[in-house]
């Protein structure tokens, strides 16, 4: 009978020993790394000219495509001829220049989401993602505890 409390104790202790590092990486995960991951999409700087761009782009089209469309009207409604060549928008392809913006954003490589990609697929992601966000130190851990 001792044989066996001192096998299921040996058991329980190897769990909860194993059980802790699993614990410790969730914490991480949940005080550091999702926060890391994040912070580090939203404040790379490639992104915010590439979205900058894109709404220019998006705008610019949009405003010649209002244009056309009033011209259209005012020539419907007034029957005149309406000389659209003093406006800004003419004989510029700003559609031309929304799909390209549409195709930089679409094509855009953030390195750190490879780097997180490569990391999600080894054993031990967590120490791979620690690696990418050093400012999360491991030995900050006995603070989240």
């Amino acid at each position: 009978m001792a044989d066996k409390l001192e096998i299921s104790e040996t058991a329980r202790a190897t769990v909860e020993s194993e059980l802790e590092p699993l614990k410790s990486d969730m914490l991480w995960l949940k005080k550091r790394g999702i926060a890391s991951v994040a912070n580090s999409v939203l404040n790379f700087e490639e992104l915010d000219k590439t979205v900058a761009h894109l709404l220019l782009a998006a705008r610019n089209d949009r405003y010649a495509q209002g244009y056309a469309e009033c011209v259209h009207h005012v020539v419907n409604a007034l029957k005149v001829d309406w000389d659209a060549s003093k406006s800004a928008t003419y004989g510029v392809n700003l559609e031309a220049a929304l799909a390209a913006a549409k195709t930089q954003f679409n094509t855009l490589e953030l390195l750190v989401i490879d780097l997180i990609n490569v990391a999600l697929q080894s054993e031990d992601h967590v120490a791979q993602l620690k690696e990418i966000f050093p400012d999360a130190e491991e030995g900050e851990d006995e603070d989240l505890i």
